[in-house]
């Protein structure tokens, strides 16, 4: 299974029908909050490896992990979900202009209408993990464009603010803001993603060979440990 191989029709809805299947938790995230949850960490200011926020797909807790068959089935639908991410940073990366999320629609007085709450909730649990590096994009000029996905997203809104998402029309709205909002996004982010590896230097100078060696034997460095690496 190649990673950077988009997901065919077929593979899609497998990953679908897991998602929704009574093997998943409840609160087990589906294609379009997935699609956000994503997002965010393709876009976001750090790159956060896949241990640590796969958990987050299957639900809040440990508990929520999968009853998977067997090991095989295991790194199938893991397999999936790292090309569906791949696929999307893939097309930021190469064709910004091809990139869609992941919206639901639904019919409102004879209207389609864009519904992306489910996506914007995926996008924030996403910058929940590394909520302390986003910060710095609050306080510059995009700070209206993330204002959408905190509306639609957020499940910690003010009493005022409820007005704003309170019918179809104002969260379509909204989610054609917040596909706007992602390449601009994208590019603040780039020239300065950190990647997840961090280097650790050893700030402790190495010991001559006359010195005592530092594991407190007593001896000379170069008739203990010295000797050892020589």
């Amino acid at each position: 299974m190649r990673l950077d191989q988009p997901l065919s029709d077929e593979e899609f809805e497998e990953l679908d029908d897991f998602l929704l299947s009574d093997r998943c938790a409840e609160d087990a995230m589906t294609m379009d909050t997935l699609h956000g949850y994503l997002t965010a960490l393709a876009i976001g200011p750090q790159e956060v490896l896949m241990e640590e926020w796969l958990h987050g797909v299957w639900g809040p807790q440990a508990k929520d992990a999968p009853a998977f068959k067997n090991p095989k089935e295991a790194e199938r639908i893991t397999g999936l979900i790292a090309r569906f991410m791949n696929e999307i940073a893939i097309t930021l990366e190469v064709a910004p202009k091809e990139y869609e999320p992941l919206f639901c629609e639904r019919e409102w007085e004879g209207k389609s209408l864009l519904d992306g709450e489910a996506w914007a909730w995926g996008f924030w649990e996403g910058m929940g993990l590394r909520r302390q590096q986003w910060e710095p994009i609050w306080h510059s000029k995009l700070a209206d464009m993330l204002r959408p996905i905190y509306l639609l997203g957020s499940d910690e809104l003010e009493e005022e603010e409820l007005v704003l998402v309170d019918t179809p029309i104002k969260t379509h709205k909204l989610t054609v803001e917040m596909e706007s909002a992602i390449p601009h996004i994208y590019q603040y982010w780039l020239p300065n993603r950190k990647s997840a590896v961090v280097q650790v230097r050893n700030e402790t100078p190495k010991p001559g060979r006359n010195d005592d060696c530092p594991c407190g034997s007593g001896k000379k460095y170069k008739k203990c440990c010295g000797a050892e690496s020589a």
